[in-house]
């Protein structure tokens, strides 16, 4: 997708998986330590090919590579502060994709 949308002139940003220390519905899987190797690799091809990467799971994380606590009610999915975190965020990786 992020070359597709290269190859049309489209600005890429490219986002961290959020971090979650585990799944609740399906404990055991090991996201803690999936989710850092996978977004290593995000970041190393977001360096590669020149395109903006955001690292949501660095302001995110509890230490532990989990969801901070407040920042979501089930350990994975964002709660409104962690949207309200998230967004500017969000807007400085547009703007300096878009070189403001």
């Amino acid at each position: 997708m992020a070359e597709l949308a290269e190859a049309n002139d489209i600005k890429v940003v490219l986002c961290s998986v959020l971090p979650a220390y585990d799944y609740p519905w399906r404990k055991g899987l090991m996201p803690n330590e999936k989710i850092p190797a996978l977004n290593t690799m995000i970041k190393k091809y977001a360096k590669r090919k020149g395109m903006v990467y955001l690292d949501y799971f660095a302001a995110m994380t509890d230490g532990n590579n989990g969801l901070q606590q407040d920042l979501g009610s089930d350990g994975v999915h964002p709660n409104k502060k962690g949207y309200e975190l998230m967004a500017p965020l969000a807007e400085k990786a547009i703007a300096k994709a878009l070189g403001s």
